[in-house]
């Protein structure tokens, strides 16, 4: 066997944290899928190879940090660098999320432990202005919460501790440091340790512990060994000799008040533990374990079926009650005042009148079916496993390419719809679909980027990807698009089953529910009431850095709120066609649709209770992809509502007899 460098990959990054230790201590993170083959690793071997995705065990530690206050992602903290740095070529999910992954100083060789193995050591000279914005650097980055995030053999390295009964939780990240405030009072990572209680100090964990279990390939028909954990534990250690550190001694602390030099050792100390009853496909166990999160998911699941019985039952009475009873008295030729005990058989000749802004409707149904079809696969691949988070990036990256390739459709659906509206303009109908909802999207991405580049983010997109994205859009998506809209104007136009008079009806006074606004309103609460519990551990996935790995929960809720956001939006359309309002096109997608403005509420209200945000920049961040979110929603969620209200409006008119 070719011989492999031993090393610790860390990402780059800074994201949002929770606000208390407490909230810290809740945090859950895990991930399971397919993965490539599992590395052996024979003994006494340095691990190693080409880049940090080939070696196994992957080598050094480059700062992917958690913060609470900001959404930016730094990689000038002032650590030990590794001389020899390796970065991997990211693919277009990881750079679209900010991963940027560095090899770091952290080296051992398998199955050999190291003890207090100095690392550097970095001094700080109180005249030196350079020095001084360094340690004020990295102190901001302790009062903030910063969270190393160490990655070995596609691995998070964790930091496993207990919590409230009795449980262990895994972490996989360890905080830079911390800080006990000038009136006493520990903060964050500072309640662990009594030391830890000088005021108006921090204390940087310089050093850590690691221990790595293997699973010993002996017996069991394969050489060498395979790692099935990885666990750290951060100290803060004043080594009294830098040069011969015995990793033992009070306390590394930074005073607050920059009066002396300062001079910080870095250290580590590595020990292997063979454990065979761990395999390699259930590594990941030992974190899924400590996630508190699962009776959660079922309760959230649970309610959710409850909404859709109640909705199933509303629909599954009109249809087979009343409607069963309407349909059967129209069709009685005998009985002419049988058609006056309900109104939505009035509105027949006013029913599939075309809508105003019917170009606006048209384009944003192809966008949305485009959507719908993405989240569908995108989702469907996940629960396979294909996209689990140990695959970074897959996720974004099936979304992009998914959304790329699936312009025809949009097209396809854009076209056949405006052409049953009765428009002409079919060359602006398919501009607008190909450019319309994405050129929004990506402008507002642009401005968020640009924002990340005027504050120095690593995490900033380089101008290569955004050219890329820009030639997957226009390159692959666009023409797809005119293809789809090509044969979408060939078709003729969907046959209506009753003709529309020339003359429109005049819709009588409506009371307050049958008013357009009060039914939008409250169609949107029933789809929201569905998915409120899954959209909290998304947001904390997203802005809390907790891998999201519940695909299988995720997949279920997305059929419930399918299932929830047809049923309302008929139901709706029911009763306002039963009050002789016949204007359904727009409606249907609003209805529905506005649950995308109850998820904005969410994300406000998350903003202000878990996360503690603070600078300008930040919040237009946080509120400028939040706005993306909150589109693209609003598109799918309002296709899914006008398609079942078109299917239930041509279903019931397509049954009655008309003169």
């Amino acid at each position: 066997m070719r011989s492999k460098e031993l090393s610790i990959e860390l990402r780059d990054r800074v994201v949002l944290r929770h606000r208390s230790w407490e909230d810290y201590q809740k945090n859950v993170c895990s991930i399971e899928g397919p993965q490539e083959g599992p590395p052996s690793f024979l003994n006494g071997r340095t691990i190693g190879g080409e880049g940090p995705w080939s070696a196994m065990w992957p080598d050094g530690h480059s700062n992917k940090l958690n913060i609470i206050h900001d959404c930016f992602y730094f990689s000038y903290f002032d650590f030990c660098k590794d001389d020899n740095e390796r970065r991997p070529s990211e693919n277009l999910g990881q750079v679209l999320f900010g991963e940027r992954i560095e090899t770091s100083p952290y080296k051992f060789s398998f199955k050999k432990d190291e003890k207090c193995k100095k690392l550097c050591t970095k001094t700080y000279v109180k005249d030196k202005t350079e020095d001084k914005n360094m340690l004020d650097f990295l102190k901001r980055g302790m009062q903030l919460n910063y969270q190393h995030h160490w990655i070995v053999d596609n691995m998070p390295v964790t930091w496993c501790y207990d919590v409230e009964d009795s449980q262990k939780y895994c972490n996989p990240g360890f905080p830079i440091g911390c800080l006990v405030t000038t009136e006493g009072r520990a903060k964050d990572a500072c309640v662990i340790n009594s030391e830890f209680n000088k005021k108006n100090t921090f204390y940087i964990f310089n050093h850590v512990d690691i221990k790595l279990t293997y699973h010993n390939g002996e017996g069991e028909g394969w050489r060498g060994a395979r790692l099935v954990a990885a666990t750290l534990e951060p100290k803060s250690i004043n080594n009294a000799d830098a040069d011969k550190p015995t990793c033992e001694g009070p306390p590394m602390e930074v005073p607050g008040e920059f009066s002396s030099d300062v001079k910080i050792t870095y250290t580590y100390s590595v020990s292997f533990e063979e454990n065979n009853d761990i395999k390699w496909a259930s590594r990941w166990d030992y974190i899924l374990v400590s996630m508190p999160h699962t009776n959660i998911q079922w309760f959230s699941i649970m309610n959710s079926l409850v909404i859709v019985l109640f909705l199933s039952g509303m629909v599954a009475m009109i249809m087979l009650r009343t409607l069963h009873k309407d349909i059967a008295r129209y069709n009685q030729v005998d009985q002419e005042d049988a058609q006056e005990e309900s109104g939505w058989k009035q509105v027949h000749g006013d029913v599939f009148r075309p809508p105003r802004k019917g170009m606006l409707l048209s384009v944003f149904l192809g966008q949305g079916t485009q959507i719908f079809i993405m989240t569908f696969i995108t989702l469907f691949l996940a629960c396979l496993g294909f996209l689990s988070p140990a695959n970074r990036g897959a996720l974004m990256t099936c979304s992009v390419v998914l959304w790329v390739l699936l312009g025809t459709p949009a097209g396809y659906v854009s076209a056949r719809l405006y052409k049953t509206f009765g428009g002409e303009k079919w060359k602006t109908n398919v501009l607008l679909t190909a450019l319309l909802c994405p050129g929004i999207v990506f402008a507002d991405f642009f401005l968020m980027n640009l924002i990340l580049w005027v504050e120095g983010s690593s995490a900033a997109i380089p101008f290569g990807t955004l050219v890329a994205i820009l030639a997957l859009w226009f390159g692959i998506s666009v023409p797809l698009t005119f293809i789809g809209a090509y044969f979408g104007f060939k078709r003729p136009a969907i046959e209506q089953p009753v003709r529309t008079n020339q003359i429109p009806r005049q819709i009588p006074e409506q009371s307050f529910f049958t008013k357009p606004v009060p039914g939008i309103v409250m169609g949107g609460i029933l789809p929201f009431g569905c998915i409120f519990i899954q959209l909290f551990f998304i947001l904390n996935s997203i802005w809390s850095h907790q891998m999201y790995y519940m695909f299988g929960f995720l997949f279920l809720v997305f059929i419930i709120l399918l299932i929830t956001c047809s049923e309302a939006t008929i139901l709706l359309c029911y009763f306002h066609l039963c009050a002789e309002d016949y204007h359904w096109w727009w409606r249907s997608f609003l209805t529905s649709g506005f649950t995308a403005v109850y998820l904005f509420v969410y994300a406000v209200h998350y903003f202000f209770s878990k996360l503690q945000i603070v600078g300008a920049a930040s919040t237009i961040l946080y509120f400028g992809y939040t706005s993306i979110m909150v589109l693209i929603f609003f598109l799918f969620t309002g296709t899914i509502g006008f398609f079942a209200c078109f299917w239930f409006v041509n279903k019931i008119y397509s049954v009655v007899k008309v003169d």
